[in-house]
């Protein structure tokens, strides 16, 4: 498979941010959530690059950025996707998120006053409470976790990834998701970024979700496991005048299973 590569880099308080762009066009901001990276938003990027200029990153903590020991909450990628859109010198994007990538583009809106043309969220992790038992469970026993054997690590990883996918996710896509977690770096940030998972991170915005006027296109897999569908029609609800739009014989993966239904969406929202 070939490696997915992100070429350029971007200095947050002294932390590596690894990040990309394909196309021309208006810009697009793109984020992925956990436990993924931008990779698993390749797909999504060459579908909407051909129209539009679309940039990406892999959060503190994940894929190709810095996995130090060191704040990878939600608390702290709203302000790296601020730094990134000021660093861009994008005055209106367009923002796309998915599971945390849709908090944090919520969070960047609501908290540091990030305007945004439209917005669209896919299956995102809005609405508390949140945070399956291994979440929770990983919370409690980060250390005994971080410090398995690789090949239990590798298993349990993948694993876990498969049950966020309706239907059965190819060899490549896997590889693909588990290799940034690799190595001792790889395995320690996987459970780190579990442990540091907090539901306050969306009490504190949840409330605002009524004040949000920009366009918002509510996208989710129809079988999510992970996030059922009620808290789709929920934050419909919260978000005033919101499009909410379910994609079948899909899950919480719908970024990897139904990418050319989202990316017809997405195209169709933004027109």
């Amino acid at each position: 498979m070939k490696d997915w590569i992100l070429e350029n880099s971007f200095d947050f308080e002294g932390r590596e941010v690894r990040w990309g762009v394909q196309g021309q066009g208006k810009a697009i901001v793109i984020v992925h959530g956990t436990p993924w990276s931008s990779f698993n938003l390749r797909h999504l990027i060459k579908g909407l690059s051909d129209e539009y200029k679309v940039y990406y990153f892999d959060l503190l903590g994940y894929g190709h950025s810095d996995k130090s020991e060191n704040d990878v909450s939600l608390g702290i990628q709203n302000k790296v996707l601020a730094a990134l859109i000021d660093f861009w010198k994008l005055e209106h994007p367009i923002a796309i998120g998915h599971d945390f990538g849709g908090t944090t583009v919520l969070r960047a809106h609501l908290l540091d006053k990030k305007p945004y043309k439209k917005l669209v969220v896919i299956d995102p992790v809005a609405i508390s409470p949140w945070g399956s038992p291994f979440f929770n469970h990983v919370n409690k026993h980060e250390e005994a976790f971080s410090g398995m054997p690789d090949y239990i690590h590798e298993a349990i990883v993948e694993t876990y990834i498969k049950t966020a996918a309706y239907k059965k996710l190819n060899k490549k896509t896997i590889e693909g998701i588990i290799k940034p977690w690799k190595g001792e770096k790889g395995k320690a940030a996987f459970y780190r970024q579990i442990a540091q998972a907090n539901s306050k991170y969306t009490d504190e915005i949840q409330d605002k979700y009524r004040t949000i006027n920009t366009p918002t296109l509510i996208l989710w897999g129809e079988n999510d496991q992970w996030i059922p569908v009620e808290k789709g029609i929920k934050l419909s609800k919260m978000i005033a005048g919101s499009q909410l739009k379910t994609i079948p014989n899909s899950g919480h993966l719908v970024i990897e299973e139904k990418y050319k239904e989202l990316v017809i969406e997405i195209k169709r929202f933004i027109k």
